[in-house]
């Protein structure tokens, strides 16, 4: 599922008022960290599929000659979409998705994240929760 024209804030029962970058664990790198770099340095360049399927072949150190195919195989289960990124739900972090559904990263005490919430012509939707009501 791709969306377009559409906002996803951070999630309501998130405990930070101000974005956090994620860092690596252990100097590994954590998906929330893979996806921070993939975005922030990248906006609207990459669509959540393609930074999804980023972050996997970064995680699992993946070299492939056969990306099309190995991209392929990876979209065959369904994959959770960025409502459900710990860059959302932890991190202080919204998502915008542009008309092509290329996505950018915006802190939640930004100016420009509180303009997303007021404009009529997008999409809000809520992070998820971390923890049920």
């Amino acid at each position: 599922m791709s969306y377009k024209n559409t906002f996803i804030t951070v999630s309501e029962d998130s405990t930070v008022t101000s974005a956090i970058v994620p860092v690596p664990r252990n100097n590994k790198p954590t998906i929330a960290s893979i996806q921070y770099d993939l975005i922030k340095n990248n906006p609207y360049k990459y669509t959540q599929e393609d930074v999804q399927f980023k972050t996997y072949l970064i995680k699992e150190q993946i070299e492939s000659n056969n990306l099309n195919e190995l991209r392929e195989q990876y979209f065959t289960k369904p994959k959770a979409c960025f409502r459900a990124s710990p860059l959302v739900k932890k991190y202080g972090w919204g998502i915008h998705y542009d008309d092509h559904g290329k996505i950018a990263l915006f802190d939640v005490n930004s100016e420009t994240y509180n303009q997303f919430l007021n404009l009529d012509n997008i999409t809000l939707l809520k992070g998820m929760r971390s923890k049920r009501k």
